[in-house]
């Protein structure tokens, strides 16, 4: 077993931005493997935001980005739980993150709730009609998964981060409501694109 020294802690408190306890507590119960501790960090930030994620969000940003030399603007609200956090770099920062997002994929929705349920059932109708002739619970997998696909494409929350599309913008959320510690929900944007409709 690996002692827990001063200096394991000091860099993984330098890597993770993790309070000395809980990087004291994550290198005990990891044997003092610094990337062991830092999964058992990431794990515990995460069942910390899924328990925030219930606590209301009244403060926030409202912020603008314009984009390609003024073809491209969006202004999206994000909001957070106190004034303090909205004026921290971290949450600027994401907020400016997610409105580039925006500008780069033009999602309609922020989250599949938003999305009308007369939508959906279009698109199953227009699909259904590319399947014909499957066994029904084939069908049935083929749509949920084409609908999967589509809020990806249609919703903020479910689309791939373009900076790296290893994780979602809801994953982007839930990772700063752990880093902060509180509630962040993005409220609404408006994209505008000079010349559409």
């Amino acid at each position: 077993m690996s002692a827990v020294t001063s200096e394991t802690i000091k860099e993984l408190r330098e890597r993770t931005s993790a309070g000395i306890m809980d990087c004291k507590q994550a290198l005990s119960e990891s044997n003092g493997d610094l990337d062991k501790a830092i999964e058992f960090l990431r794990k515990k930030g995460m069942d910390k935001a899924t328990k925030k994620s219930g606590r209301a969000a009244n403060d926030g940003l409202v912020t603008s980005y314009i984009h390609m030399g003024g073809k491209i603007g969006v202004l999206l609200e994000v909001n957070c739980e106190t004034d303090f956090v909205a004026r921290t770099e971290d949450f600027a920062s994401f907020v400016k993150e997610v409105a580039m997002q925006i500008a780069a994929t033009n999602p309609q929705y922020v989250s599949s709730d938003e999305v009308p349920q007369e939508f959906i059932e279009k698109e199953k109708e227009i699909l259904r009609a590319q399947v014909q002739g499957k066994p029904e619970e084939v069908i049935e997998k083929i749509l949920q998964g084409k609908i999967e696909k589509k809020y990806e494409e249609i919703c903020l929350l479910n689309q791939k981060y373009i900076k790296d599309d290893s994780k979602t913008i809801k994953e982007m959320v839930t990772e700063i409501v752990a880093k902060i510690g509180e509630n962040i929900i993005v409220r609404r944007f408006a994209r505008f694109e000079l010349g559409a409709e």
